[in-house]
């Protein structure tokens, strides 16, 4: 039996994880001890595999992380305060089930942004649609997407998404169309849908850079109370990785 049009067709049907084992199979020296029932188990699971595989690359590319973190190279050895089996804990994603909020504080440096991407990764892996935003790209597109129409399917967007990452956090006081957009999307999401928030203020300063106290105590009420809390304390991390490296030279 000719097996290049079975590849051919496994090809045509997409079913490329078992067309690649079928030709690994083929190589094999010791082929003729396997049953049909294990060749076939062999094909299943690898097409099982390619489309898990491919199905992660492409929340990946949506999910549109900054950083290419996973929560297997958080690096527990340098003191910052970063409790190891809450990180276990998050690691199930059951707080995404359930969903409540992740907001991660601490000084410039000491891996927000790697731990909340790293939770963005898990998320992916576990098949939660995930997304990641900058605050200000994220109020920008939404000041963009008001004058062009799009805004009321922006926000669905982002009403729909599993696990969204707001990272830099309270660089700058909201003005009052930001107060606004960050509230309507936490009204959506609230008990719904779950939310990172990184900043490099505690969590206590949130309400004065929110501005107004009305809708401070609105949004802080929907993001803060479910919410795990992750404050980062020590040096910057760059700050260490750069002294290292010119040591090494």
């Amino acid at each position: 039996m000719l097996i290049h049009p079975t590849i051919e067709k496994l090809q045509a049907l997409k079913l490329t994880g078992m067309a690649k084992a079928l030709e690994e199979q083929l190589q094999m020296p010791d082929l003729g001890a396997l049953t049909f029932e294990e060749r076939l188990g062999l094909l299943v699971d690898r097409e099982t595999t390619e489309r898990r595989n491919r199905k992660l690359r492409t929340s990946l590319k949506k999910a549109k992380l900054r950083l290419p973190a996973s929560l297997e190279d958080i690096d527990y050895r340098t003191p910052r305060g970063l409790d190891k089996s809450l990180m276990l804990q998050l690691s199930s994603c059951q707080w995404i089930a359930d969903h409540h909020n992740a907001l991660i504080t601490g000084p410039t440096g000491v891996g927000k942004s790697f731990v909340a991407c790293a939770l963005g990764h898990k998320a992916c892996r576990e098949g939660y649609r995930t997304l990641y935003f900058r605050l200000p790209r994220l109020l920008q597109e939404l000041a963009m997407s008001r004058g062009d129409g799009r805004y009321g399917r922006v926000l669905a967007n982002l009403a729909r998404t599993d696990l969204l990452i707001i990272d830099d956090w309270g660089l700058t006081t909201l003005d009052d169309h930001g107060r606004r957009d960050i509230l309507e999307i936490l009204e959506d999401r609230y008990n719904v849908r779950s939310t990172v928030v990184t900043s490099q203020l505690p969590v206590s300063n949130w309400h004065e850079v929110i501005g107004d106290p009305t809708l401070a105590d609105a949004i802080l009420d929907r993001l803060v109370h479910n919410a795990y809390k992750i404050n980062l304390k020590g040096e910057s991390m760059r700050k260490k990785l750069k002294t290292l490296t010119e040591a090494g030279h």
